[in-house]
Parts: C-alpha cells; sequence; structure tokens
C-alpha cells in the first residue's frame, strides 16, 4: 500500500480536528530493562485510548463526503476498532453498530455504548461476530466497515508519520498485528520518507496466522486464536494486509502470553502507564530479541491502554490470564 504526501497531509489534518499528535516519549527506567535505547509511541494517549480512531475519522470523511445518503455503519470488533468507528460516527452524525463475540472485554463494550454505538454480542470469537456484522449490513442497508481498509490504514498512517518525523533515526520498529493496519501504515510511511528503519511485527504465539501467512506469503488461515490478547487474536488475516506485510516487513515474531503480560507489567512499572495487552506485545517482541539484532535504537507502537480493571488487576498480581 502506497501513500502520496499530500494525501497523508490531508489525512493528518481530519485527524487533528480531534486527535492532538501523541508523545513519544523515551523513559530512562524502561532503557535499563532493554539494555538500549526504546522510544515509546503512546497511542494510548488518544481520545479514545487507542491509535484506532484515526483510521476511523478518515473512513467516517470520506463516507460523509463522498456516500452521504449513508445513514449508519456495521463492523465487528474486538473493542478498540469499535470505540474508533462509534467515536467518528458520534461527529459525522452516524449510526453506528458493532458486534463482538460474546465474552468481549466488558470495560470496551461499554465505552463503546457510551460513544452512542449499538453493541450486539453475537458468536464465539471474532470471525463469527463478523460473519453476522455482514449479514446485517445486507438486511437492513448498512455500510459494512471491514477490519482493514486503504482510509483506515491511512489515517492510522498519520502516527506513523509523527514517530518517524518525531522520534529521530530508529533502527527498528515493533508493533502488534491483528489485522494489519497498523503494520501497514509503518511500512506505508517508511518507504514514503525513503528512511530505512526495519519493521517487525509481532503476534501471539497462539495466534500465529499472520506470522504463518508472511513465512508462506500467502494467507493461512487457522481453526482458533486462544489468547487472552484480543487484539491480534487473528484467525483470517486480508489477503491486502498480508501482501502489505510480506513486501515490507523485516520479519514476524510470536511471543507467550507469559511474556506479553510481563510486558504490561514492565510498561507500568517504568513508565507508569496502562498498556491493554496488544499495546505491550510489541515491548514483549522488541525484549525477546537481543540488541544486536534490533539496533541501538528501537522504538514499540503502544497501541492501547484499554484494559479491564480486573483483567489488569489479575496481570499486577503476576498471573497471565486466560483466553
Amino acid at each position: 500500500m502506497r501513500f502520496e504526501r499530500d494525501e497523508l497531509d490531508e489525512a493528518t489534518k481530519i485527524v487533528r480536528r480531534h486527535v492532538p499528535p501523541t508523545p513519544q516519549y523515551s523513559w530512562p527506567l524502561l532503557d535499563e530493562v532493554a539494555g538500549s535505547s526504546v522510544v515509546v509511541k503512546h497511542e494510548n494517549h488518544t481520545p479514545v485510548g487507542a491509535f484506532k480512531v484515526r483510521g476511523g475519522l478518515v473512513y467516517m470523511d470520506r463516507l460523509v463526503r463522498e456516500r452521504p445518503h449513508v445513514e449508519g455503519v456495521v463492523s465487528a470488533t474486538r473493542g478498540n476498532h469499535g470505540q474508533s468507528l462509534a467515536f467518528a460516527g458520534r461527529h459525522a452524525g452516524r449510526s453506528v453498530t458493532i458486534f463482538v463475540p460474546h465474552g468481549n472485554s466488558v470495560e470496551k463494550n461499554d465505552s463503546m455504548r457510551a460513544l452512542g454505538a449499538d453493541v450486539i454480542e453475537f458468536g464465539a470469537d471474532f470471525q463469527e461476530a463478523r460473519e453476522r456484522s455482514l449479514a446485517l449490513a445486507a438486511e437492513c442497508g448498512l455500510e459494512p466497515v471491514p477490519p482493514f481498509h486503504r482510509d483506515l490504514v491511512l489515517g492510522v498512517a498519520t502516527y506513523a508519520l509523527e514517530l518517524f518525523e518525531g522520534a529521530g533515526p530508529l533502527d527498528t520498529v515493533y508493533v502488534p498485528v491483528g489485522m494489519g493496519s497498523g503494520i501497514n501504515a509503518l511500512i506505508a510511511v517508511r518507504d514514503l520518507l525513503g528512511i530505512d528503519t526495519k519493521i517487525i511485527g509481532v503476534v501471539s504465539e497462539l495466534a500465529r496466522s499472520t506470522q504463518l501467512s508472511f513465512e508462506r506469503g500467502t494467507v493461512v488461515t487457522t481453526d482458533a486464536a486462544p489468547t487472552f490478547v484480543d487484539g491480534v487474536a487473528t484467525r483470517s488475516p486480508d489477503p491486502e494486509a498480508i501482501a502489505g506485510i510480506v513486501a515490507g516487513a523485516e520479519r514476524i515474531i510470536a511471543v507467550s502470553d507469559d511474556a506479553t503480560a510481563d510486558a504490561m507489567r514492565i510498561i507500568f512499572r517504568t513508565t507508569h502507564n496502562l498498556a491493554e495487552s496488544a499495546g505491550a506485545i510489541a515491548l514483549a517482541g522488541l525484549l525477546s530479541e537481543p540488541v544486536e539484532l534490533r539496533g541501538e535504537r528501537s522504538a514499540f507502537v503502544l497501541c492501547g491502554g484499554n484494559v479491564d480493571t480486573a483483567q489488569f488487576r489479575t496481570v499486577l498480581g503476576g498471573v497471565t490470564p486466560a483466553a
């Protein structure tokens, strides 16, 4: 996926109406743990506590301009994509219906409802919720918003531009990979700017469909993704997303859920920031690789901080939550 600088600048203007630039900080205690310089891109500091709000705003802006007859949208999510659409839909005057799987984060569900979304629980996992959302779209004339779309990636690319232009030279960037908007945004902006930073995607050992797809060069689906890291619990990757990852990522690595829980504790102890599981898995990936491989100056994307109270209490108690 490629972007021109003028469309990226226009996307930045759209995002800036609601989201100021998020910080990228280096934390001395975190550097001590890592044994190298680490920059944190704090996407937990957006109005919905996660990076995806950027994509929702750009998607909804185009919908209102080019398809003004559309009165509402429907999608499926584990939380942050839904909050993004709910936030954007509220400001655009469009209804938003969100399907989530049974057992989804209670507090993310509450946040989506507080933003005005109609939240419906359906199915055992994201894939089943998504299939039901597509059926409702056909039944009710709503626009189905996919989890991966060029406008979503374009919006997310605004954080990549902030990072690369604001953090200085970086050897590597580690990013969690769910449906692929974050990693594709980083690849596209890196290539646009003509820099040589290596992009490394991080997934759970229990949800390896993206890693397998990257290794084989084509989409590989799995029967289950039993990880507590719900933001990367992908069974069926998007073909366009995989094509972009194969073309531009350095590698995809998998880490244990124990390592991710430990990374959540490390982030809290060294920066006093809350990281949801997907927000911490990129740090887990960074820490799993030696300095010789990741370079002397790395960054990771803390993509969100929307962790349920009960789950975070479990993590702080030294226990890895169940899926």
